[in-house]
């Protein structure tokens, strides 16, 4: 199962209550309710990217990154493609932008002007001279991140902030309950994937289920193949004219 990610009322005790009244709240329900018909994380992050142009004061583009330690990041959700090229390359060469290695420690990072600023300098190529970086979801070495952009420093307020933090929220609920229910579905298929490979062997090999089963897990480990791969083999070569 995956790590879920519970939001309680302490990863928001620092920040103070907003002024904004019913326009706030029923366009982050409107956002919430776009997230809950999403039926898959990519789906998930796609959305989210996209409603976080409107939702957030300032922001003109953002995209979905996700940090596997060391390696490049992998931008799994964009609303255009500055924002692929703002996450492919960070300052000087290095793997990712700089200012997301604070995501590890804290919900939020904000960068105010490229060009003044340390470790802006991709950004600052590319013409985009704020970001907000936001944390969706981390384990040990595993960090997804929703990034907006601007063209124009110091775009993005307190308010802003405190929006994003709210929004991420919703997004990371989203995620985890998409999450849960494609593994679920995965191990559906799966299952009657198993069976239907199952019962081709009782038929051809005039095996009793349990033995039939216990033969499909030993050729399994024998070849080194997943039991569902090995299963699926089967059941493709008993759907392939004679």
């Amino acid at each position: 199962m995956p790590k879920r990610f519970v939001v309680t009322a302490s990863e928001f005790s620092d920040l103070p209550p907003f002024s904004a009244g019913f326009e706030l709240a029923e366009a982050l329900t409107a956002a919430a309710q776009q997230l809950h018909d999403t039926v898959t994380p990519n789906s998930a992050m796609r959305t989210a990217a996209r409603l976080a142009v409107h939702l957030l004061p300032g922001a003109e583009h953002a995209g979905v990154s996700v940090l596997d330690g060391d390696s490049h990041p992998r931008t799994v959700a964009w609303t255009d493609e500055i924002v692929r090229a703002a996450e492919a390359s960070g300052a000087d060469g290095d793997r990712q932008q700089p200012y997301w290695d604070g995501l590890w420690h804290r919900p939020v990072v904000r960068l105010d002007d490229s060009e003044t600023e340390e470790g802006g300098g991709g950004l600052a190529g590319l013409g985009l001279r704020s970001a907000l970086a936001l944390r969706l979801r981390t384990d040990r070495r595993r960090l997804t991140v929703l990034t907006a952009y601007a063209r124009r420093p110091r775009a993005f307020d307190e308010a802003a902030t405190r929006i994003g933090r709210l929004f991420t929220a919703h997004v990371s609920l989203a995620l985890d309950s998409t999450t849960v229910r494609e593994q679920l579905t995965e191990a559906m298929r799966t299952r009657d994937l198993i069976g239907q490979a199952t019962g081709i062997l009782m038929e051809r090999m005039n095996m009793d289920a349990a033995e039939a089963f216990d033969s499909l897990v030993r050729a399994s480990q024998r070849e080194n193949v997943k039991l569902r791969d090995l299963a699926r083999r089967i059941v493709d070569a008993s759907n392939r004219p004679a």
